[in-house]
């Protein structure tokens, strides 16, 4: 299958590589390298064709006969849009852009929506939750969500809209400060360093091991229904201060986090996944528990 991974350098969208060149498929990598990079791809490298572009580039880049759009390359972090909001109509621009490449190739569409769009709802999250207006991010997704269905009445494109739940794994070191907090906690506390907290720690997370986002991307590129959305977590969450115990606990280390005042308005306060619906249409189980996926992290960066 020759397909395009907008965001194929980023930290998901590389393990996606990976996965998509072990089983066979001809890779094209679209990046723009915002939070990219190349390292990222450094097992795969002679094997796919990289691309630096933006993802609304995707039409300009002479591509021809591909099957499936990964549409990776979104900015995928609250923090950056706060800090230029234009990048939300510029996200959604982009989006469209493939979408129209997508429909002009015959190609079905994975793309990231965000777990983040359940904010302010009471967890379990559900797929068909009535969604508050709470930031420019989520904004992006639930925009694209309507937008994907909208271009499934019309064209009868092919998409599925994946809301992935706080993922962590190998390949997030370029992300910086943009990173999940299981990574960066983890390299903070290898450093000595106590990790901050904002907040007292309450606050809960469904972490999800990137292994697992990437099985779900592939089921729903062979099993999603058309322009449908789809949750990717593991139906179990953890606050952090159990999550920072976990990791003292497997450091061998008995560092106190340093907690600050959250000034964050409209700050996410609990997800949790329901699996419900991704389980019985994708078949979709996460394998890797929070205890394992630290142990795969802690083993990446040794």
């Amino acid at each position: 299958m020759k397909c395009v991974v907008t965001g194929g350098a980023g930290f998901i969208g590389s393990n996606l590589v990976e996965r998509l060149v072990s089983e066979g498929n001809e890779v094209i990598v679209v990046d723009n390298f915002h939070t990219g990079n190349k390292q990222n791809l450094k097992k795969v490298v002679d094997s796919v064709k990289i691309l630096e572009a933006n993802a609304g580039e995707i039409g300009n880049l002479g591509l021809s006969g591909v099957e499936a759009v990964f549409h990776l390359g979104i900015y995928s972090s609250a923090p950056m849009y706060k800090e230029n909001p234009v990048l939300t109509g510029r996200a959604i621009t982009e989006g469209i852009q493939v979408f129209e490449f997508a429909l002009k190739n015959n190609a079905k569409v994975v793309w990231a929506s965000s777990s983040s769009v359940y904010n302010g709802l009471k967890p379990p999250h559900r797929e068909d939750m009535q969604l508050k207006i709470t930031d420019y991010y989520t904004e992006v997704r639930i925009a694209l969500e309507r937008i994907a269905k909208l271009y499934n009445q019309l064209h009868s494109l092919k998409s599925s809209a994946l809301r992935f739940f706080s993922v962590y794994g190998p390949h997030e070191e370029f992300k910086g400060k943009y990173a999940n907090l299981v990574t960066q906690f983890l390299l903070e506390m290898k450093k000595g360093n106590a990790p901050v907290i904002y907040g007292d720690g309450s606050q809960t997370r469904d972490f999800t091991y990137v292994e697992d986002v990437v099985d779900g991307i592939m089921l729903a590129f062979e099993k999603g229904r058309p322009a449908e959305v789809y949750n990717i977590g593991t139906g179990k969450n953890y606050n952090l201060n159990e999550m920072v115990g976990l990791l003292n606990e497997m450091l061998g280390t008995s560092i106190k986090p340093e907690y600050v005042e959250n000034k964050i308005k409209n700050y996410v306060q609990h997800t949790l996944c329901d699996t419900t619906k991704s389980e019985k249409e994708l078949g979709f189980k996460a394998r890797v528990s929070l205890r394992e996926g630290i142990e795969k992290l802690m083993d990446y960066y040794k």
